[in-house]
């Protein structure tokens, strides 16, 4: 008896071939992290809320009751602002000493630690491995062990009550160096010895080639070390003597004196001394991210 073959519908058999398609919608795990994320989001916002609400509210009545939600909205008014655009005294000065010091310092920062990290990773020398571990080790040492030492330093050569002493001891930042180093690893050497090729001078090299590369690194760094340098409290209160150099954070403090308390200028001017921060974070998130990874995968 004679077998007769199977024939299949086109339908089926183009069933049995095509893969099935993976479902587009998202799955619960991912519903879930988006909503661990959106609450950890409206957590850290709460501060900052609670302090603009405090920038309309009476000095006096925020420090006895604390920053709260709960305020009698007919109390509210616009005086801290007047206070601080009409009668703020040296407010304004101190915000630009910080922010002018922020910027140099910023940018020394990132163009000699880069120089440095591109040296322990694209050269070879003797000791090399010796002086990246006393990099590393620096990174261990607490600044507050140094801080004696380095004022004693300061004082003998004449350097105290200037910005630049503020910024000279960061400039080579152990931290900021391993950073770079970790991401200069990752660029393929070929593209020095390119240059090098095509006539190309060392600084040439580093400035044309690899540093369009490192965007990403330098915008994770600058937000890091902007966030430091405008946030820095105790080096430049030992240093600065003078009222008119005095930074931002060490101007605030003094509105808190043991014959009056400026409590309405300190409030709505420590909201305002976010806003920087803030705009610098906002102009670098699209390379944040991508920064902070490679430097941390990468070498």
């Amino acid at each position: 008896m004679a077998v007769q073959p199977t024939t299949l519908s086109p339908t089926t058999d183009t069933r049995r071939r095509t893969p099935a398609r993976r479902s587009s919608a998202p799955s619960t795990a991912a519903w879930i992290q988006s909503a661990f994320l959106i609450v950890m989001a409206l957590i850290s916002l709460v501060p900052l809320l609670a302090i603009f609400v405090g920038t309309f509210q009476d000095g006096n009545e925020v420090i006895r009751r604390g920053m709260t939600f709960d305020v009698d909205l007919g109390s509210l008014s616009l005086d801290n602002y007047v206070l601080l655009f009409t009668d703020s005294g040296p407010y304004f000065r101190w915000f630009a000493n910080t922010l002018l010091l922020t910027v140099g310092q910023v940018a020394g920062t990132l163009l000699v630690s880069s120089f440095v990290a591109y040296g322990f990773a694209m050269y070879e020398f003797r000791t090399k491995t010796l002086w990246f571990i006393m990099v590393l080790l620096v990174m261990t040492v607490p600044f507050e062990m140094l801080m004696l030492p380095l004022y004693v330093q300061v004082n003998d050569m004449g350097l105290a009550d200037t910005y630049t002493v503020i910024a000279l001891p960061f400039l080579a930042a152990a931290v900021t160096i391993f950073f770079f180093r970790q991401y200069f690893l990752g660029i393929p050497k070929e593209i020095i010895e390119a240059g090098r090729m095509d006539g190309v001078s060392e600084f040439g090299i580093f400035f044309r080639l690899v540093l369009p590369i490192t965007k990403p690194a330098m915008a994770a760094m600058a937000i890091l070390n902007g966030m430091l340098c405008w946030n820095n409290f105790l080096w430049p209160l030992l240093v600065l003597r003078s009222p008119e150099k005095f930074t931002l954070p060490i101007g605030l403090n003094t509105l808190l004196t043991p014959y009056g308390n400026n409590y309405e200028l300190l409030i709505i001017g420590a909201f305002f001394s976010l806003i920087p921060i803030l705009i610098l974070f906002l102009a670098f998130q699209r390379f944040f991210i991508e920064g902070i990874t490679a430097g941390a995968v990468k070498g």
